[in-house]
């Protein structure tokens, strides 16, 4: 695909500003010509936001077999794809409250440091009621 040039430059006196759309996920980006271009080439052409890129490199890192940059960034596009045409959730309310409870459980779940020495617990101790003040 090739990049996309929302608006043409604006100049902010130091240097012109290029807007790029990020071809994974849509987003657009206030970029110098040269970091556009920096990009275009490491990513076959393509211009793709940082957080696309991290994504990108990500893919690299968790193939179980070697890919090049070209297939995990075709593997990324096809995932952002997939998602923005995805339905959303029937009931996303429920959705959150089931996704907080298993965040919830695996919290208790983990093992606790062994280094860390328990706290102990708050105690409570009742002294004269300040209302034995009013009374008298």
């Amino acid at each position: 695909m090739e990049f996309q040039s929302v608006a043409t430059q604006k100049s902010t006196g130091e240097s012109d500003i290029d807007f790029a759309k990020c071809e994974c996920c849509g987003l657009t980006e206030e970029c110098t010509p040269a970091y556009i271009s920096g990009v275009r080439a490491r990513y076959e052409g393509r211009w793709i936001c940082g957080l696309c890129s991290e994504a990108v490199e990500d893919e690299i890192v968790r193939s179980e077999r070697p890919i090049g940059t070209e297939e995990a960034l075709n593997r990324h596009v096809s995932f952002c794809t997939k998602f923005r045409f995805s339905s959303p959730p029937a009931n996303p309310t429920e959705d959150l409250i089931s996704a907080m409870k298993q965040l919830f459980r695996r919290s208790l779940d983990s093992p606790r440091s062994l280094t860390s020495s328990p706290t102990p617990p708050s105690v409570l101790v009742q002294s004269e009621s300040c209302c034995s003040v009013l009374d008298g």
